[in-house]
């Protein structure tokens, strides 16, 4: 048995999810998500309690019985508290400033690098190196995130450029000056 699997999901007050067909939708506060889920599972909702369970113990369903339930449960997060992924900026004149919905980011390149947010994901610059991903679906915060940090990935010799606040960059020596060799 998936050990994430056979935990039930509480549905919060204020979220109404509909499971038809083993497609979800999950409607709250803050916005609307739907996802189908797969056809191998089944998926019963009962008293505002969400349980995904499998038929058998094949390797695809002990497989897909956990993601599902995980899924599903990050479809309520979202619609509730929504999720966020903070980057931030190292680097002497790398910056990001907002220009209307958007990001414009200096990251030593010839130009600046203009970044519009797709839909359903907002954009904070609290600081000129530091900027805010959120949004309701994890997927696409994430997915947007990592998107942001390939415009310009930390490098090792001096760690410059966009990494995820928190992320450790193992750092090189670099090369070292030869003394008396001729």
């Amino acid at each position: 048995m998936s050990r994430i699997g056979k935990h039930p999901i509480t549905v919060p007050a204020g979220v109404t999810v509909k499971v038809e067909d083993n497609f979800v939708s999950v409607k709250g506060p803050k916005g609307e998500l739907s996802r189908q889920i797969s056809k191998i599972l089944k998926i019963e909702q009962k008293d505002g309690v969400i349980t995904v369970t499998r038929p058998n113990d094949e390797r695809e369903s002990r497989s897909l019985h956990g993601l599902s339930r995980t899924l599903i449960n990050n479809m309520i997060v979202g619609v509730t508290t929504g999720f966020s992924k903070s980057l931030e900026i190292q680097g002497v004149g790398y910056r990001a400033a907002m220009k209307g919905k958007a990001i414009n980011f200096t990251l030593g390149f010839s130009h600046p690098v203009v970044m519009d947010p797709p839909a359903g994901i907002t954009f904070e610059v609290p600081s000129p190196s530091v900027i805010v991903v959120s949004g309701i679906n994890k997927e696409t915060v994430g997915a947007v995130a990592a998107e942001i940090r390939t415009i310009r990935p930390p490098e090792p010799y001096k760690g410059k450029g966009v990494r995820y606040t928190g992320e450790y960059v193992a750092r090189k020596v670099g090369k070292a000056a030869t003394k008396g060799k001729k």
